[in-house]
């Protein structure tokens, strides 16, 4: 006997809603027309990536995941401790703590490289936009000249 409901949750491996979200990313800026043939070629070519540079995005992606769920920002702080020259030694950690400061600056590279990116893609999407319209209106002249 079958249930039709279940409150059975399925465990997700690390990694593969990255996968997911890349062929998911790239099925969009190339709109295939046969998304499985497609998918399967997207593949292939990741594992030859990896078997060359040795670099698994699907790790990669487990382990930016690992990293942003396991930051010390999401646990719990300590209590504030009294007053004292115990709290001029919390201070001063907290000024070695915030020496991240160039992780913040890489982040900022990158944030222009992503932003260089997405402009080119937004340029070759438009780019192939006015194509299609530049087809539609040759068509349109083509079926005009026809018909007279």
């Amino acid at each position: 006997m079958s249930i039709p409901f279940s409150n059975t949750h399925y465990r997700i491996p690390q990694g593969f809603g990255n996968l997911l979200e890349g062929l998911t990313r790239e099925i969009l800026r190339e709109q295939p027309d046969n998304i499985p043939a497609f998918a399967a070629a997207y593949f292939e070519n990741l594992l030859e990536k990896r078997e060359k540079t040795d670099f698994d995005p699907a790790e990669w992606g487990a382990k930016v995941d690992d990293r942003f769920y396991n930051n010390r920002a999401f646990q719990e702080e300590e209590p504030p401790e009294k007053d004292g020259p115990e709290k001029e030694q919390s201070q001063e950690s907290v000024n070695e703590e915030e020496t991240p400061v160039t992780v913040l600056e890489s982040s900022e590279e990158d944030k222009e490289k992503m932003e260089f990116a997405s402009i080119k893609i937004q340029a070759a999407f438009r780019g192939h936009l006015a194509r299609q319209e530049v087809k539609k209106m040759k068509l349109v002249e083509g079926a005009k000249e026809e018909t007279a």
